[in-house]
This record gives C-alpha cells, structure tokens and sequence, in this order.
C-alpha cells in the first residue's frame, strides 16, 4: 500500500511539474523565440484556450501574384457574434493541423497572395502579429513575418499577404516533391508579443491541388 502511494505521489508530482513546465513555456514564447527556431516544433507551443480574443479563420485563398490565378480556395461563414465557437473545439488539436496537396509546378512560381478572413470577438485585438516558418526536413526554407496592427472587437477582417517564394535549385526541387510531407511550416500568431495561437501545415507536391 505505501509503495502504490509513493508511486501515485510521485505521478502526481511529475504531473503539477510537467504542467508548471507547460506554463511557464507559454508565457515565454514570443516573436523572437520563433524567430530563433530551426526546425518545426513537434509540439503545439500554446492550448487553443490562449485564443483569448475569440479569433476564428474563415475563406483562405492562396493566388499566383504574377497572374492572378487562383491555386487553392477554402470558405467558411464566420459570425463575430458567436463567442462560443471555439469552445466547440476546445480539446481538438487535429483541427490546427492542414495538410496540403499541390501540383509540382507550385514550386516554380515566384510570387503568392493569400486573402484570409478573420473575425475577433467582444476583445479589441492590439499588435496582431503572424510569424511563419517553413521547413524541408530539418532545414529552414523561409520565415515570413507579418504584421496586421489593431482590430477592433467584434469585427471581420481581410487579411492580404504576399510571399516571395523561395529560389530552389534543380535538385532541390526535385527532392521536395520526392519527399510528400517532409516540406512543414509551423505559424505563429501574436498579440502584443504573446503568442496566442499556433497553426501547423505539412505539403506533398503530387500532381493534384487539396487540402484536408
């Protein structure tokens, strides 16, 4: 009885540090943290409860800049008035991971537009900032920093994004299509350099344009 005591005593303790560890990381994620990153986290760096402005995602269209096509396109109705849709995924970590599915030729365009709708709750949202990090296997691709500003509560918002692509050799493009899902990005979303929300992507590039 005294050794099942100890041990559910020691679970216990290494349960309270674990979470005090978990914390104590949360509150000291900022910009330039991410920014120092290497390689995409295996983890989430904060709970979709640090979501604390209600923030919700809604249409996401990724564009070709130099000729206005459209490669992907995701809508979603969004209502600044429902507090409680995030509390629906309260525990659900599968729906910040997206996995995409682009032709090849994806790698060869030099400029992307991304128009993204987001609503924000009864909060007014100070400083929003976005911090995305790509990788290839272990290696950083690119990092992409951008800053909307101020968004006033209960509003819906576009945000409009362009990315230079990064300049990729023969063979490295070769090895990225050769390897589906090993190309990951990690983003980062701030408010007043607090780290409020963490979204993670993986990409295969198979002939076809999909996500799941």
């Amino acid at each position: 009885n005294n050794k099942k005591s100890n041990k559910k005593k020691r679970i216990q303790q290494s349960q309270k540090k674990s979470y005090f560890l978990l914390e104590d990381m949360e509150n000291n994620v900022n910009a330039e943290y991410v920014l120092s990153l290497t390689k995409a986290t295996e983890e989430f760096l904060c709970p979709l409860s640090a979501n604390l402005y209600n923030i919700d995602f809604g249409t996401f269209i990724i564009r070709d800049v130099d000729n206005n096509k459209v490669i992907f396109e995701v809508h979603k109705e969004l209502d600044p008035s429902d507090e409680n849709e995030m509390e629906n995924y309260a525990d659900d970590d599968s729906m910040r991971t997206i996995h995409y599915e682009f032709d090849p030729a994806f790698l060869d365009i030099r400029t992307i537009g991304t128009t993204l709708e987001f609503t924000v709750g009864p909060k007014e949202v100070p400083n929003f900032r976005m911090i995305e990090r790509h990788y290839f296997k272990e290696k950083l691709i690119k990092s992409y920093d951008f800053t909307f500003g101020f968004c006033i509560p209960n509003s819906k918002n576009t945000w409009e994004a362009i990315y230079t692509m990064p300049a990729l050799s023969a063979e490295e493009r070769q090895e990225i299509i050769d390897n589906p899902w090993e190309s990951r990005s990690d983003s980062f979303y701030f408010v007043d350099d607090k780290l409020i929300m963490h979204n993670k992507a993986e990409y295969a590039y198979t002939g076809s344009t999909e996500e799941y």
